[in-house]
């Protein structure tokens, strides 16, 4: 076993699934199919129950096309917008692989952000010029609102060189009467795909040929035309010695054909078909490796391709004939007789198909089977590996089910604590991401590296506007010489907090290692922030063209990667805005970094970006920024340690005559702090009280209360913020 299997394994996902052994022409529904493309509508519809032949249809008409289709067979799990958008324009990519080559990015920088995605596919395909079919198979699973409003979207602004065909077994929650009044749908639906009698003459093979014509007519009205209660009709006719009597008991509904399954079709069946089918009704791919791996048997291939020539509702995914997989209603029946009948075989089944994967590389899937086999450990285990792929995928609510299934074991494992905190942090609930990143801290192993958790950790810190912490993380990840080796994430939060200490020297070299490690390993977001910080960095110290620059390579780098409306670019907007000639573009610029970092719930960015506008803004004579002003003062109070945030809002309320509370006198200062100052200076970052330094140090609060004015005096400054700045800029903290 090797790697190529994973990729074989994927690429079923993006093709047709190979015609069956008896494949029906059914013409009349083609010519539905083409005049919907001729028409051209927006959408074709293919909504019918559970084995009514849709994939088979919609298959077998994109494979007779002179034209490629792009195929998304969805899976269970696709839910997740990232990974259904990523997979969306990987389908788009084998036809036109320059609009992957832009969207593709862009689908996994915004976490699969539809507002980003959706106009990205639009304009690409516009661009392109070219017709598209779009073949989105199994839609029915899909149950994520955002997916769903995307593709709404999405088919409502499609070009008309853009078709998408949906089958489902359920009608997706679209507003298909506004797309009706509008002509953009074309519908195939359960009475359309109903089998004619000639149909099912071909569908049944000689099965049908022992019937007379008026018995096929019987049959029809019996099963009212349903695929897959002719398949499974054919599969019995073959067995049975009165024909005409078994066209008279069967019914062909789906409650019938529930019962005729174990009844009829199990039973009849040789007891190692039988056992084979139960045992490997819990794969949702079959490939003959795998079923020896499950089973123990030593020809799962070839037994592979002899039931499906048998059986229509084994499904080729190939055309090498190397996967298979049960036709969705077959295996919802297996299932469910193999709960029934073999239940304490499933978890050792489970188990062994996630070794079979795990062997070959396939350690999402691998999770899938160990969680399903109850074996939370081995599962945790992969999931190491597994939570941090997801992360870097923007896959947040695949690795939140996976962290779910896990339940309370994850509370014992350091991995899975760092992947609920990065959950947490990422939906903005920065409480829980704290909780969960002193759970890992404190179940970590003796031998664990603590730099893993310092990205978590520093982020946090800064979010809270506490950069005296986040910076002794950061001189931590620094003083163990190896941030080239480490993940771009951990060199980017580093960066981020020598930033905001002012410390530029050590930020320009973190950023470094950030910008490059992030191209190497496709870290989009670590890219996007790594370059903001550097515009910052290049501001901060009055290098204005250079922020310039900066600031314009941070935002076209975002735009890139689908980050344009992520908050955490609104920095760049404001540096651009601030260093640009363009009083009309600076005031663009300013209102849309405003607008950006509002949705943030964090403090010291905020304050940055209101400080940054408000100055703008008020040298181009708007008063809104001495507003803007006010309310960044508010933000920075709030903050433990803002760091470089603190002391531009000061400059900014000094030189705009805003300031919200008086200066103090200040004399002129010493030379340097005494050793008792700077015995004091040292707590000032800390979120300790006065009362609580002097408690700290042996000495009465007075004492401590002269040395802060001391402190403040020979710094310059009149708040203990200003002083923390203040002495990092002398080098002093």
């Amino acid at each position: 076993m090797d790697g190529d299997r994973e990729l074989g394994l994927a690429a079923t996902k993006l093709r047709p699934p190979a015609s069956p052994t008896r494949l029906v022409q059914r013409s009349r529904l083609g010519r539905l199919l083409d005049d919907g493309v001729a028409r051209p509508v927006a959408l074709l519809l293919v909504s019918a129950p559970a084995g009514s032949g849709k994939s088979t249809l919609v298959a077998a008409w994109a494979l007779d096309r002179a034209r490629p289709v792009a195929w998304l067979q969805v899976e269970e799990g696709d839910s997740d917008p990232a990974s259904f958008w990523s997979t969306l324009v990987a389908a788009i990519g084998r036809c036109r692989p320059d609009i992957a080559a832009v969207v593709g990015p862009l689908a996994v920088g915004s976490q699969g952000d539809d507002r980003v995605v959706v106009p990205a596919i639009v304009n690409a395909v516009t661009d392109d010029g070219e017709p598209l079919l779009v073949v989105i198979d199994d839609y029915h699973l899909i149950d994520n609102a955002s997916v769903h409003r995307g593709m709404e979207r999405l088919i409502d602004l499609c070009p008309t060189q853009l078709t998408f065909i949906i089958a489902t077994r359920v009608d997706p929650p679209f507003r298909l009467g506004r797309m009706r009044v509008r002509n953009r749908i074309t519908e195939i639906r359960a009475e359309h795909l109903r089998f004619a009698t000639d149909e099912a003459t071909v569908l049944l093979g000689s099965a049908g040929r022992s019937l007379s014509p008026q018995r096929l007519d019987d049959l029809c009205s019996r099963t009212e035309g349903w695929a897959a209660g002719l398949v499974l009709a054919g599969l019995s006719l073959e067995l049975a010695t009165d024909p005409d009597q078994f066209v008279d008991d069967f019914r062909g509904d789906d409650q019938l054909v529930a019962s005729y399954l174990s009844d009829e079709l199990l039973d009849t069946m040789g007891s190692g078909d039988r056992q084979r089918l139960l045992e490997t009704a819990v794969l949702d791919h079959l490939t003959g490796p795998l079923i020896d791996a499950l089973t123990g048997s030593m020809n799962g291939t070839r037994w592979l391709g002899d039931i499906a020539n048998r059986n229509q509702l084994i499904v080729r995914l190939d055309s090498t004939g190397e996967w298979f997989r049960y036709h969705h209603l077959l295996r919802d029946l297996l299932l469910l007789e193999a709960q029934r009948s073999i239940p304490e075989r499933l978890p050792e089944l489970h188990a062994r198909a996630a070794d079979w994967f795990e062997s070959g590389g396939d350690l999402h899937r691998a999770v899938v089977h160990r969680f399903a086999a109850d074996d939370i450990p081995k599962a945790i285990a992969l999931m190491r590996f597994v939570g941090p792929d997801l992360l870097g995928r923007g896959q947040i609510r695949k690795l939140r089910s996976f962290l779910e299934q896990a339940g309370p074991a994850a509370t014992t494992d350091t991995a899975c604590a760092l992947g609920w905190g990065w959950c947490e942090y990422l939906s903005s609930q920065y409480a829980a991401a704290e909780r969960w990143l002193g759970i890992a801290l404190e179940v970590a192993p003796p031998t664990f590296d603590p730099l893993v958790a310092a990205p978590l950790r520093i982020n946090l810190a800064l979010g809270a506007g506490d950069v005296a912490t986040a910076l002794a993380s950061a001189r931590l990840a620094t003083a163990a010489g190896d941030l080239w080796q480490r993940p771009a994430e951990l060199a980017t939060a580093v960066g981020a907090a020598y930033t905001w200490a002012g410390m530029r020297t050590e930020a320009v070299k973190a950023l470094a290692v950030a910008i490059s490690r992030s191209q190497t390993e496709q870290r989009l977001t670590a890219n996007v922030l790594a370059l903001i910080y550097s515009a910052i960095n290049h501001v901060e110290h009055g290098n204005k063209d250079a922020a310039h620059t900066a600031a314009v390579e941070a935002v076209a780098t975002a735009e890139s990667f689908g980050l344009a409306n992520y908050h955490g670019v609104a920095p760049a907007f404001a540096i651009r805005s601030r260093t640009a000639t363009d009083p009309d573009s600076a005031r663009f610029d300013a209102n849309h970094a405003l607008r950006l970092a509002r949705r943030a719930t964090t403090d010291l960015g905020l304050a940055y970006v209101l400080t940054t506008c408000g100055d703008t803004l008020l040298d181009l004579g708007d008063e809104v920024g001495a507003s803007l002003l006010i309310e960044a003062r508010d933000r920075i109070d709030r903050c433990v340690d803002p760091g470089i945030a603190g002391r531009y809002l000061a400059r900014s309320e000094s030189r705009h005559h805003v300031q919200t509370r008086s200066a103090k006198s200040r004399a002129s200062p010493a030379n340097q702090l005494t050793e008792r100052e700077l015995a004091v200076l040292r707590f000032l970052p800390t979120k300790l009280s006065q009362r609580d330094i002097s408690t700290e140090l042996y000495v009465s609060l007075n004492t401590v209360k002269t040395h802060c004015t001391a402190i403040f005096r020979k710094l310059e400054v009149s708040d203990r913020k200003s002083a923390v700045q203040a002495a990092r800029d002398r080098h002093l903290l």
